[in-house]
């Protein structure tokens, strides 16, 4: 007998991901909506993982990579599988609270000009530290022009309508080893609308392995390459957005400055921070800390002032 086509997919992409895995999959069999399924990408994980992710019967569906890939393939794979007519994205070691599959399928019902829905998430940690990752509400509706400077969103909060992607010419582009997401929202949000969704829907687990949360997302050749696609996708692009574009090279050349710094090059980091468009008095100041203290202790100062500004 022919399988009921679930409406929502849910993608988990692991590796490794044993200490995790049950309390992640257990968040998605408490939600209140339950016509879901989850599918399961598991890329060559050596611990428990695949003996974890099938023992919870036919609503997950397990699928094995034998070879790593690049996060971009990896989550293209999973996306094949992916039968529902939304799709929300979770990492292995994130959590949602129960009602979020429910309020997120009313809202794209509700409202057929909807790409993507993405949720407040709650940052949080086994010491009991959390925080807020909007302190503001970030944009909603046509967003293109405002993603391209203040990319907003936690992948674990996103869902997106499938129909959305039918249009690109590939889902997840895996010559981005980092940014894959990003890239794919902007061009789902070049066409459709993105809705929020206040209430903290998301739980996003911060730890040592964690590495976007410790260090910043810091991957100037990846944004690069990123600018040159969206030039040669949409005509006039670089006319149309030019405000745009000399602010994302101005963060682009910051981060370029920041990478040095993570990687020991202090250096390094100077010279290209003073030939930097971004040179402005938020970069002068780290230019100065960058001459007196190594690079972690940026990384405390900047988790310092998030918990600060941002505490639930």
């Amino acid at each position: 007998m022919e399988q009921k086509t679930p409406a929502v997919s849910v993608i988990i992409n692991c590796h490794n991901s044993a200490p995790f895995l049950r309390e992640t999959i257990g968040s998605v069999f408490a939600q209140t909506f339950t016509d879901w399924e989850i599918v399961a990408w598991d890329d060559a994980s050596e611990d428990e993982t695949p003996q974890i992710a099938k023992s919870y019967g036919e609503k997950v569906r397990y699928f094995r990579g034998e070879k790593a890939a690049s996060l971009g393939q990896a989550r293209n794979y999973a996306f094949k599988e992916a039968r529902g007519k939304y799709v929300a994205f979770l990492d292995h070691d994130d959590l949602w609270l129960p009602r979020k599959l429910e309020r997120q399928v009313a809202l794209f019902e509700k409202s057929p000009e909807v790409g993507l829905v993405y949720t407040q998430t709650v940052f949080f940690n086994n010491s009991g530290d959390h925080h807020l990752a909007y302190r503001e509400k970030p944009p909603e509706g046509l967003v293109f022009r405002d993603l391209i400077n203040d990319y907003p969103f936690v992948l674990s909060s996103v869902m997106i309508r499938k129909e959305a992607v039918r249009g690109l010419q590939e889902v997840f582009d895996d010559r981005f080893h980092f940014i894959e997401e990003m890239d794919l929202f902007l061009r789902i949000l070049h066409d459709w609308r993105a809705a929020y969704l206040e209430e903290p829907l998301t739980k996003y687990r911060m730890h040592e392995k964690s590495f976007t949360f410790s260090h910043g997302l810091f991957y100037p050749e990846e944004k690069e390459l990123l600018v040159q696609k969206l030039i040669s996708l949409y005509p006039h692009f670089s006319e149309e957005y030019t405000n745009e574009l000399l602010t994302l090279e101005s963060q682009i050349a910051y981060e370029e400055f920041l990478k040095s710094w993570r990687e020991g090059d202090a250096k390094r980091a100077r010279r290209l921070a003073r030939q930097s468009p971004a040179w402005n008095k938020k970069l002068k100041i780290v230019y100065a800390l960058s001459r007196l203290m190594p690079f972690s202790f940026y990384v405390a100062l900047r988790r310092l002032i998030k918990r600060r500004f941002y505490s639930v």
